[in-house]
């Protein structure tokens, strides 16, 4: 039979997870209770911490630490940290359905901010480095970039497309789905996709990267989860972020991407050999020109 605290948790999968937490806590085992205090005392604490480092901190066996995340009605370590992460972004329940209709603008304005700069620790903290590390290879290697996506993530291609050529790399960002097939159908053995997608799902996408593939090209993901896109991709990068995209445009989601490119762009910059190094800076110093004469 389940435990109470367990069944307690399911029967409401919606509630705040410090909230859980407090709830479940007359009904834990007194192993699993070590872990709540900890989490309660200090739920920042852990928002990185592996299923080890939480073991090792609460003095109890690591199948405990998994326990307790069942009993607090979580699916597992991973998906406890996302629910903490929320949590902590805005307060209890951390959402933004937590903006309430008699909200002040200031007040809005802080919970917002405080949202979106723990949005973009998560998704700091989550970011594989190794990934990245093959990410700017591929990049620093391409003979062409063709950067894809649709709607919140056309935005970021575009910026992309506006980086890389400063780096002599031939770039395009193309925003019609005829437009993105005949250059997928275009490239080469060499040259790089890179296929943009908050939610790794949309069938275009997929489509783009299949025939980028066909032809040679390497294919890089840029995406919000391990979707079915990711499959189609040599390089993945998850960006993964605390987006409520039940109540606003993925701003967030956008955002973390943009960041990402400039990670991206300035790896890829600090390989160049000397002689484009010399020419960047060149390219600066004229555009520091432009905007001292009020042009840029």
């Amino acid at each position: 039979m389940e435990p109470r605290a367990t069944e307690q948790a399911r029967s409401n999968p919606g509630v705040d997870i410090l909230t859980a937490i407090r709830q479940a806590l007359p009904d834990l085992r007194r192993s699993d209770r070590k872990v709540a205090d900890l989490v309660l005392e200090d739920p920042s604490r852990f928002l990185s911490a592996t299923v080890a480092e939480t073991a090792e901190l609460a003095q109890v066996s690591q199948p405990t630490v998994i326990r307790f995340c069942t009993a607090v009605g979580c699916e597992g370590f991973n998906d406890f940290k996302l629910r903490l992460a929320h949590s902590l972004a805005l307060g209890t329940p951390a959402t933004h359905s937590a903006i309430a209709a008699f909200d002040s603008v200031q007040v809005i304005s802080g919970k917002i901010f405080d949202y979106t700069i723990t949005s973009l620790d998560w998704a700091r903290r989550q970011l594989d480095t190794v990934r990245m590390e093959a990410a700017v290879s591929l990049l620093v290697d391409a003979a062409r970039l063709e950067f894809f996506g649709f709607g919140a993530s056309a935005i970021v291609a575009l910026d992309a497309q506006q980086k890389f050529p400063l780096f002599g790399i031939p770039c395009g960002a193309e925003r019609d789905l005829h437009q993105m097939t005949m250059q997928a159908g275009m490239m080469r053995p060499g040259d790089v996709a890179v296929v943009i997608s908050n939610t790794a799902m949309t069938k275009s996408l997929i489509e783009v990267a299949q025939l980028a593939r066909r032809n040679g090209a390497k294919v890089l993901g840029l995406l919000g989860a391990e979707g079915p896109l990711a499959q189609y991709c040599d390089v993945v990068l998850v960006v993964e972020t605390l987006d409520n995209t039940d109540a606003y445009t993925p701003t967030i989601s956008r955002l973390a991407a943009l960041v990402t490119i400039d990670i991206l762009s300035t790896a890829v910059a600090l390989r160049r050999d000397a002689e484009q190094a010399s020419r960047f800076k060149e390219m600066k110093q004229h555009l520091t020109r432009f905007r001292a004469r009020g042009e840029g």
